[in-house]
């Protein structure tokens, strides 16, 4: 079963990130899981461990403190924000294996359009030559997560220079707009979409594979 995959446009960062805990609090192993698409207006987003250093400047971006792991980061129009409402048990993954599944749908995607991306293992994301283009951050509750990736594309990054990015002093950022990539954000959304289903699809046929020998 496929996960369900919902555009849900310019939305506010809270309510979203409270449908997020009410969906994962409620769900049962019938619930179907779900990739939530969406913009949010400007807001800053500081994970559990993060360091309120890593904001740089005072600004007037509200800075909400949420559950996922990892310090700071900005969400802003123009920005995709693929959140996974999954159960990890039935696709048969870890959380390292979900974060490398979700890096390769990036690197995947910008792949189709001929630029060459990358991640870290020090630092979960999509980077191309050093600046990051994607973020990534995760919570896991009772074998279920939520939270997701942002795939920057066409927003301003001046909100970025207030932070470092992820808690890494000096960490350029980047979009697709820069690299030459001329193509709707609603396209490049359902083709993201489309790689990490896909990505699910072949993880779970590799896990049931080994597990028949």
């Amino acid at each position: 079963m496929i996960p369900h995959v919902r555009s849900l446009g310019l939305v506010e960062y809270h309510p979203t990130w409270d449908a997020m805990k009410r969906f994962t609090a409620v769900r049962t192993s019938d619930t179907r899981d779900e990739i939530w698409l969406v913009q949010h207006p400007p807001v800053y987003t500081q994970g559990l461990a993060g360091k309120p250093e890593h904001l740089l400047h005072g600004t007037n971006i509200p800075v909400v403190k949420i559950d996922r792991g990892g310090q700071i980061t900005y969400h802003g129009p123009g920005q995709i924000v693929a959140y996974m409402l999954l159960d990890l048990r039935r696709w048969k993954i870890n959380v390292r294996e979900l974060v490398r599944l979700m890096e390769r749908a990036v690197i995947d995607l910008l792949s189709e359009y001929g630029v060459e991306a990358h991640g870290r293992e020090d630092a979960p994301g999509v980077y191309i030559n050093g600046t990051k283009i994607a973020a990534l951050g995760l919570k896991i509750k009772n074998g279920c997560c939520y939270h997701g990736l942002a795939l920057n594309v066409d927003m301003d990054l001046a909100p970025f220079s207030n932070i470092n990015p992820c808690g890494y002093t000096g960490m350029r950022v980047t979009q697709v707009c820069e690299l030459g990539i001329a193509v709707p954000i609603n396209e490049l959304q359902a083709e993201l979409a489309q790689n990490l289903t896909h990505g699910l699809q072949r993880h779970l046929e590799r896990k049931q594979a080994l597990e028949q020998y």
